[in-house]
């Protein structure tokens, strides 16, 4: 039996988590903020980890990547103002969003455990932070969120990609779920709750792009 600490929400802290499906790994969902989590004893080892990173191709010279990113890179950098200083929050092995940002005329810091873990980068102000196919890896949802929200300025905004979860039913076949890296999986429900939590403008860009403006 798992104890009953462990089923507590890893972002609201909720203790009233219940079983909301069962495969090779049980996973929990919170009534309170909507999050889809897996229990820390089913967390792949930090080598582990790097190692099926380590296998993404991703590249700045792949236009179909571009494409994909550019469906956080429009909606975010129609918010900012010319020459604004942002965050790239889990850049990962082949930067490009940053890149893509720059080339707009804005200036970008990376940041990513493996990667780049400068963690100084996380001690200064941002007028926007980006985090593309990131938040569903987070071992510790809420202290990193946490983290990220005050590294903006006032009216900074955070941009986040991730799937979403939809509902129980087609959660069994959820495609995202089968990445044994992807750990916390997020849903429209719990970004209305962390802007609530945060006294933030909440944007729905798209079915898996949200933006969250500081006010």
């Amino acid at each position: 039996m798992v104890p009953l600490l462990d089923q507590c929400c890893p972002l609201c802290q909720s203790g009233n988590a219940s079983l909301f499906h069962q495969d090779d790994r049980a996973y929990f969902r919170c009534p309170d903020c909507f999050l889809v989590f897996v229990l820390p004893h089913q967390f792949l080892s930090a080598q582990d980890e790097k190692s099926r990173y380590d296998t993404h191709e991703n590249s700045a010279e792949d236009a179909g990547y571009r494409r994909f990113l550019n469906r956080l890179f429009l909606p975010l950098s129609q918010c900012l103002l010319p020459q604004s200083c942002g965050l790239d929050f889990g850049s990962g092995p082949g930067p490009t969003l940053s890149g893509m940002f720059e080339e707009a005329g804005h200036s970008v810091a990376l940041y990513d455990l493996f990667y780049a873990p400068d963690t100084k980068v996380l001690q200064r102000q941002y007028d926007f932070i980006s985090a593309s196919e990131v938040v569903e890896h987070l071992h510790h949802p809420r202290r990193e969120l946490e983290r990220l929200w005050s590294c903006l300025k006032p009216k900074g905004v955070l941009g986040i990609m991730t799937k979403q979860v939809i509902d129980q039913a087609a959660f069994p076949h959820w495609h995202y779920k089968r990445d044994l890296t992807h750990v916390c999986f997020f849903s429209i429900e719990t970004f209305e709750w962390l802007a609530h939590h945060w006294q933030a403008a909440l944007t729905i860009s798209g079915n898996d792009v949200v933006l969250l403006t500081k006010t």
